[in-house]
């Protein structure tokens, strides 16, 4: 999946955004800090595609915020090499 942004969240209100979005039939992910360094001890990334307007209206709605853009992984290997 491609990554486009996401929300981070604790471990226990990760359950219930899942069943909400599982509900909503929206595709995401969820990444630890293993998979997602820039988060903090105790929450995990609820990761999201590019995905219709409309829907990321609802996103929002859900988590009232606007989603973090996901970091490029390229950007690291552009910098490095300059």
């Amino acid at each position: 999946m491609e990554r486009s942004f996401y929300y981070p969240v604790s471990w226990s209100e990760a359950h219930r955004y899942k069943s909400v979005l599982d509900v909503e039939g929206l595709p995401y992910e969820v990444l630890s800090p293993l998979d997602l360094p820039v988060l903090e001890e105790g929450q995990v990334a609820i990761v999201f595609p590019s995905i219709p307007l409309r829907s990321y209206v609802w996103v929002r709605t859900l988590f009232a915020s606007d989603g973090i853009g996901y970091p490029d992984p390229f950007a690291r290997e552009i910098w490095l090499k300059k």
